[in-house]
């Protein structure tokens, strides 16, 4: 019998909280702050189906390690409630109501889709290779204010996309990188790879703080760019004290704070933005 909530432990559904608001993000900026309530609805149902999928694949194509990880120990896969069969169902019927939704949107989005789901589809494998995964997180998180902008109509080809693109990356890359640092033991011992395994937990955490400044840049500089009002910088503003915070309350030798509250909180970030973007129009 198919189980809901093992599907929704499998996907971690309120990881959505990430990306979800800086698609709305985009969608907001390239429509001039007056998006299509119908346009929201088909873009949040994408980037829902989308990170679904991708969270599923991600569990997928990492079980063998997570079955031995202590801390994955919880997972639906894992504990077997769902199978490898009944979770590549899930995937396909995911990526199908993507498509569909997609195709109610911008007719040149369909297009860009197969290059919007890529990182999507590579990220869970870049840990085999290279320390730098974290970014090609960043990128697949970055494709939802890509894809809320081109939704409704933004061109392709914009500086304000690209710097809030980068910033997305930056901002998820650095908070990613600090949590998997805590794997660092495991990881070495089985061949994958981090920011903490190439660099050590100490270099992992600096390098971390730099792709948060550099974020922080991104955010203020788009708020230029596109000539937004003040709530958008108040927003940016509080953005950077969570980012702040998070950094004072870890230490690279102590990891009793790198916990599931600590990876939640980093969704203030993305609910503060799109509040105070959406404000920027109203004021």
């Amino acid at each position: 019998m198919i189980s809901i909530r093992a599907h929704l432990n499998n996907i971690a559904l309120h990881h959505t909280v990430f990306d979800l608001p800086f698609a709305f993000i985009g969608a907001l900026l390239a429509a001039g702050g007056r998006p299509r309530l119908i346009d929201i609805l088909w873009i949040a149902v994408a980037i829902t189906t989308a990170r679904a999928a991708s969270l599923a694949i991600d569990n997928w194509a990492d079980l063998k390690y997570d079955s031995q990880q202590p801390r994955m120990a919880g997972r639906a896969m894992v504990r077997g409630a769902i199978s490898k069969r009944e979770a590549g169902v899930f995937i396909a019927l995911c990526f199908l109501i993507l498509i569909y939704a997609v195709l109610q949107l911008a007719p040149i989005c369909i297009y860009l889709l197969p290059l919007a789901a890529l990182p999507c589809v590579v990220y869970p494998f870049t840990k085999r290779f290279t320390g730098y995964c974290h970014l090609m997180l960043g990128v697949a998180i970055a494709m939802a204010p890509a894809g809320g902008w081109v939704a409704v109509g933004g061109e392709v080809l914009s500086v304000p996309l690209a710097v809030l693109c980068v910033g997305v990356m930056l901002w998820m890359a650095g908070f990613d990188a600090m949590y998997g640092a805590q794997d660092r033991k495991f990881d070495l011992a089985h061949g994958l790879h981090s920011l903490a395994t190439e660099n050590g937990v100490k270099n992992a955490f600096g390098i971390a703080r730099i792709y948060h400044l550099l974020a922080v840049v991104c955010f203020f500089d788009l708020g230029v760019l596109m000539h937004l009002a003040w709530p958008y910088y108040a927003g940016v503003g509080i953005a950077g004290g969570v980012l702040v915070y998070q950094h004072r309350i870890l230490r690279w030798n102590d990891f009793s704070q790198l916990n599931q509250r600590y990876f939640m909180r980093n969704g203030l970030v993305s609910v503060v933005m799109f509040l105070c973007t959406w404000a920027s129009y109203q004021v």
